[in-house]
């Protein structure tokens, strides 16, 4: 029998969602690598980051293409994966796709977002670009194979959620 194809698992949303979280727990879970794609941005693009100035796409492009090669090795290596990646734009997420590539939207209201992201103390991230982040979210769109869960969850519970889902898509 022919072994069943890498697949990538793409945990998406806004700063603050929750998205480095869910993966390292999924990751664990599955036993699968697991990439924070903030450690793929340039150090120039983490201070803009920092000082509050949100990316353009040309910035942005680049970063995911890096994102997307580490994807790409792990697939060849026959390994399936899972990203923490904001993947905000549909044009983002497609640079991400792959085949057997599942997007999981962490969606949360600002008021939590802004919280979490005030809390944090070794993110480059400010709370001040979550809005800009949200902006530039789009929605998951019918040829994205996806789901979304709520943020706010416990990690176990949107475990278990995503696990259902994976169930009933043959994943």
């Amino acid at each position: 029998m022919t072994p069943a194809p890498p697949q990538t698992i793409v945990v998406m949303g806004a700063s603050g969602a929750g998205k480095s979280t869910l993966s390292a727990a999924l990751g664990a879970h599955l036993g699968w690598p697991v990439l924070d794609a903030d450690e793929l941005h340039e150090p120039e693009d983490v201070v803009l980051m920092e000082q509050g100035t949100a990316l353009t796409d040309v910035q942005r492009m680049p970063w995911l293409a890096r994102v997307a090669a580490w994807i790409d090795a792990e697939h060849a290596a026959g390994r399936s994966c899972v990203v923490a990646c904001s993947a905000l734009a549909h044009r983002h997420r497609d640079v991400l796709r792959r085949a057997h590539v599942t997007f999981v939207h962490l969606v949360a209201d600002e008021a939590l977002l802004d919280a979490r992201v005030a809390r944090r103390r070794t993110h480059f991230m400010p709370p001040e670009l979550v809005a800009s982040q949200l902006a530039t979210l789009e929605p998951l769109a019918p040829d994205e194979r996806a789901v979304t869960l709520d943020a706010a969850a416990t990690v176990k519970a949107q475990l278990q959620e995503l696990e259902r889902f994976l169930a009933l898509t043959g994943s």
